[in-house]
């Protein structure tokens, strides 16, 4: 199992980032797929999640309205766009897989909101 986060990067305040996670080594488009994010000095917190065929989606109360998941199963690729970035989304971004009792992780992605 494989998880590649890619995407992130320095925005300014207001701006927007997508972020991508790629994923190999088992069959996506069974699984859920979450989004959390981790800042300094912080526990890592539940960004957002969504179903296995993409029909469902939750997102976190902090970035509702500015953040969207997606999926594409069909490139084993998840997404997250993140709009009207404010500082305090500055974190390291994962991308996470549950499959039966293991939680899976990519490397994670640096986000920086600053002017």
């Amino acid at each position: 199992v494989q998880l590649v986060e890619s995407g992130g990067g320095l925005v300014q305040p207001g701006g927007s980032l997508r972020l991508s996670c790629a994923a190999s080594g088992f069959t996506f488009s069974k699984v859920v797929m979450r989004w959390y994010r981790q800042a300094p000095g912080k526990e890592r917190e539940f960004v957002a999640g969504i179903s296995s065929a993409g029909s469902t989606t939750t997102i976190a109360d902090s970035v509702k309205g500015r953040f969207t998941i997606s999926r594409d199963n069909a490139k084993n690729t998840g997404h997250l766009e993140m709009n009207s970035l404010k500082p305090e989304d500055t974190a390291v971004y994962y991308c996470n897989v549950p499959r039966g009792s293991t939680n899976y992780w990519g490397q994670g992605t640096q986000v920086t909101v600053s002017s």
